[in-house]
């Protein structure tokens, strides 16, 4: 899951001309100091939904912001268990 999120991290980085990309992320990079603003956090959730089928924010009752890498990737993570 982890590398499926990574690839589509860095298209989104791609979509929104940020000229960076990660070969590997630490789980405590923070995600408003990735390079990724709100265009691309949402642009990164939408391919994610393309690619996996669902969007655990939508499905969330109570919205969470995950500040870190890791913490995005264990929403998705733990939607999948």
């Amino acid at each position: 899951m982890r590398k499926i999120i990574l690839d589509k991290f860095n298209e989104a980085l791609e979509q929104t001309d940020v000229d960076k990309r990660y070969d590997s992320i630490e789980e405590t990079q923070i995600l408003l100091e990735s390079g990724l603003d709100s265009l691309g956090f949402a642009i990164l959730v939408a391919l994610l939904e393309e690619e996996l089928d669902f969007d655990p924010f939508q499905e969330m009752e109570d919205a969470i912001y995950p500040s870190t890498f890791g913490e995005f990737v264990a929403i998705y993570e733990k939607r999948n268990a």
